[in-house]
């Protein structure tokens, strides 16, 4: 059951900080298409934090940290594909 909470936990924590580099994509390119590669460096921070969260909190939470830290690398992953995909169609308009 264990392994359930973690994977739980590691793709809401995913999700949100996911969520969190979208919202931040989608206001710059708003402002300027050509921003889309100085993003990309921040994006790559944003999911650097999160995965780094979940690697120090490895203690100090009854979780199986591997299971954690997949489910987060999944659905930042899975985040970024669905935000790029948006990103690049709103581009074609």
């Amino acid at each position: 059951m264990i392994i359930v909470f973690s994977l739980l936990a590691g793709l809401a924590w995913g999700a949100l900080f996911g969520l969190i580099s979208a919202l931040i994509t989608k206001k710059a390119v708003a402002g300027d298409a050509h921003k889309l590669s100085a993003l990309s460096v921040l994006r790559m921070l944003i999911d650097l934090f999160a995965l780094a969260a979940v690697y120090f909190t490895r203690d100090l939470l009854p979780l199986r940290f591997e299971f954690t830290l997949i489910a987060t690398a999944v659905s930042l992953s899975l985040f970024g594909i669905v935000a790029a995909f948006r990103i690049a169609a709103s581009l074609k308009k």
